[in-house]
């Protein structure tokens, strides 16, 4: 085991410029990993995800499927240093929350906020004849049915959580095609603590649908959980100086400042902005998600939901210039948790969570995933105010190209390096710039 005492810092300066076995050695030394731990991260000696543990996971297993799993670095939430893994295929993610990060770090970090962690499970009733009285009998009824609810959990009751409340609501047909007529879905509140929740309020709704029926005389369809986690909400925050924005020059920072604010507006405004602007967003927030184990698939659905909610798709995220910098904020739906599921099977999702981020309860975790929304956000925004998007993104694409190419060891870096300076990458390119490389290195010194 490793005995020295974690550092407790995500500032790694350089960290890109390592070799892996650096990075994972001040990995090591910063978060205080254990050989175990590293093992479990880079799949060493079988302590990954090995085919017995992903039998027990799915179904029908045949092998495995790797994704590189990067470290974001720089980021300060609420006054504390967090080391950030994420796993993520896309180039210049990483890359784009490390700076991202640096910079609200230079504004004293970013402050977060969340709501009780309730969710929502939902009862279809179809065929009821008077929709007033059946929610008058569903509101009396409400203290009995939130108990029997609890009767299936008493572990959760007995953390402080458990189903809260019950809410109606009356849904008219949308327009001339719906095909059927009004309908009457009641919606159980349930505070999930730790967990995700879709197991135990799947398994509530589905026990109170026979009592509804009863009491509403109508027939009961769905029993589901909503992804639309509108009540389980992150706020981050964080504010960013204009002289860091101008690397140094305040008034230039002012000017980037007005161009990303500029550029949050027409996402605010615009469906066809935002869904670009929150896909960015989602980058880090998902990569984040997957290394940690969560279902990623339904934070993905309820933010896109979220954005939404007003009745139009706009922004998750909003930044506007002040007298002291450029200020950011974003709010969204945050279904995680930091019990069960993938949590107890997968080494390498145990090592991300307990001591890359030693992370403790789902709030925490879901405070960090909102922050890696803010800052990746930044990042985006602040390339697009400037050189433009394509840049450092085909910049780091460079080297999967030079790779396809045939290039291999040293020869990735340098053909990189040769594409980024032509402004090519197409295979074609690769393969003739990796041909002029190899035959310069045969050539003897004159």
């Amino acid at each position: 085991m490793n005995n020295h005492k974690p550092i407790d810092t995500s500032r790694i300066p350089g960290f890109y410029k390592m070799s892996t076995a650096g990075r994972l050695q001040e990995l090591s030394r910063a978060a205080g990993c254990s050989p175990e731990d590293i093992q479990a991260l880079t799949g060493g000696d079988e302590k990954g995800l090995s085919l017995e543990v992903a039998d027990r996971m799915v179904e029908n297993v045949v092998g495995v499927f790797g994704l590189p799993m990067g470290v974001g670095v720089n980021l300060r939430i609420d006054g504390r240093d967090c080391l950030v893994p994420m796993v993520v295929e896309e180039p210049s993610v990483v890359a784009g929350l490390s700076h991202g990060a640096k910079l609200l770090r230079g504004g004293e970090g970013i402050t977060t906020e969340t709501t009780e962690p309730l969710m929502i499970g939902q009862i279809q009733v179809m065929d009821v004849s008077d929709f007033r009285r059946a929610q008058e009998e569903i509101h009396k009824a409400t203290p009995a049915l939130l108990a029997a609810a609890n009767e299936l959990d008493p572990a959760l009751l007995a953390v402080g959580g458990g189903a809260e409340d019950i809410e109606t609501r009356v849904l008219e047909p949308t327009d001339a095609d719906d095909p059927l007529g009004t309908m009457l879905v009641v919606h159980l509140l349930v505070d999930v603590r730790d967990a995700m929740g879709a197991n135990a309020i799947n398994t509530m709704v589905e026990k109170l649908a026979p009592r509804v029926e009863e009491i509403t005389g109508g027939r009961v369809r769905l029993r589901i959980l909503s992804n639309l986690a509108d009540r389980r909400l992150v706020t981050a925050r964080g504010l960013v100086p204009f002289e860091l924005l101008g690397r140094g020059n305040p008034l230039l920072g002012r000017e980037v400042a007005a161009g990303i604010e500029e550029a949050s507006v027409l996402a605010e405004r615009d469906p066809y902005r935002a869904a670009t602007h929150n896909k960015g967003i989602m980058n880090w927030v998902d990569a984040f998600l997957v290394a940690t184990g969560q279902d990623w698939r339904a934070v993905e659905a309820g933010a896109h939901a979220f954005a939404a909610r007003l009745g139009r798709y706009t922004a998750l995220s909003r930044w506007r210039v002040t007298e002291e910098g450029l200020r950011g904020e974003i709010t969204m739906p945050m279904a995680v948790g930091t019990v069960g599921g993938v949590l107890k099977t997968h080494p390498a999702v145990q090592a991300a969570v307990h001591t890359v981020l030693k992370v403790r309860s789902a709030a925490q975790l879901g405070r960090i995933a909102a922050a890696c929304g803010l800052t990746q956000n930044l990042a985006a925004l602040r390339a697009l105010a400037t050189e433009g998007i394509q840049r450092g993104h085909m910049g780091l694409h460079a080297r999967n190209v030079a790779a396809a190419a045939g290039a291999q060891g040293e020869e990735i870096d340098r053909l990189a390096r040769v594409l980024s300076e032509m402004g090519v990458y197409d295979a074609a390119a690769a393969s003739a710039a990796l041909s002029r490389l190899r035959q310069q290195r045969r050539q003897p010194a004159a």
